[in-house]
């Protein structure tokens, strides 16, 4: 009975020892388990970005900054320099010149110091640095020069205006002095010409007058300066020669307009007509002549630093 049984139960047993020595046996090459899908992603935490980040500053910090920009810049107190001829400098906020009808010119420090013009080397204001000195010539009476340009050559103007008598039109004409030019007047009241006068002084040195002789003397040392200097003077030349010949040809038109109104035959002579555009060449000469003095004063001052 009981061989019976395990002749039975025999093949049931072999069927069931199959899957266990299948899973001993050796797995076939190029054979990979296969990877399990992980049933949640992975959760990646960044790390946060310091990139264009200001740092935090402490609120005892910001405070201070906060408070600093509401406070008002100090206040200036040293805006001009006064400089007398005992060598003492003076600051001072405001400087005025003072020239009361009777009495001295004085300056005017802050409302509250004066100083007598005399005593006084150089004094800055609102419009500009100015200089006392002596003009060049005979004089020894001092005059208040301003300061155009600073350099090795130093450029220097005194303003004159001028009472020039009265006139329907209230017109000035131009005037004839060196640099002078006309103002305007009220209707049928008093004309004034004022004159800009113009000086130098090369390494702080004595002033001069401002011509084409003082400048190319002072400029003898730098070539493109002196080549400048003597193109204008030939534009000087040819200014001269053409009121020459203007006033030459006016003066013969004239008189020969005189000449035909003696005669019964009133007419006015071509040739005052031929000299009038004449004299509008001396005014293109000038400012051609001013021009290269101008630039010959630049190119020496930038050409002797």
């Amino acid at each position: 009975m009981s061989s019976r049984f395990f002749l039975l139960a025999f093949p049931f047993l072999v069927l069931c020892s199959v899957p266990a020595l299948a899973q001993d046996a050796p797995r076939e090459l190029n054979t990979l388990p296969q990877p399990t899908a992980p049933t949640t992603a992975p959760t990646r935490t960044n790390p946060p970005s310091t990139v264009n980040r200001p740092p935090v500053l402490p609120d005892s910090v910001r405070a201070e900054q906060q408070r600093r920009r509401h406070v008002a810049p100090p206040v200036e107190t040293t805006r001009f320099a006064v400089g007398l001829k005992d060598g003492r400098v003076f600051q001072a906020y405001d400087v005025e010149t003072k020239q009361p009808i009777f009495g001295k010119p004085f300056l005017l420090l802050d409302g509250q110091q004066r100083f007598d013009l005399n005593t006084v080397s150089y004094y800055d204001d609102e419009t500009g640095h100015y200089v006392r000195t002596v003009l060049p010539g005979r004089s020894t009476r001092e005059t208040t020069l301003r300061r155009d340009r600073v350099g090795r050559i130093s450029l220097y103007s005194i303003t004159n205006t001028q009472y020039a008598g009265n006139s329907p039109y209230g017109y000035s004409p131009y005037g004839f002095g060196r640099y002078g030019y006309g103002g305007m007047g009220g209707f049928g009241g008093p004309m004034y010409r004022t004159t800009k006068t113009e000086y130098f002084s090369k390494d702080n040195g004595p002033i001069e007058d401002l011509n084409l002789r003082n400048l190319s003397i002072a400029t003898s040392d730098f070539a493109a300066s002196r080549g400048l200097l003597e193109q204008a003077r030939k534009y000087q030349t040819y200014s001269t020669l053409s009121y020459v010949a203007a006033g030459g040809l006016v003066a013969v038109g004239l008189f020969a307009s005189f000449n035909n109104a003696s005669s019964g035959r009133p007419s006015v002579s071509p040739l005052v007509y031929a000299g009038m555009p004449l004299f509008i060449v001396p005014l293109i000469m000038q400012g051609k002549q001013q021009r290269n003095i101008r630039q010959a004063i630049s190119l020496y001052n930038r050409g002797n630093n």
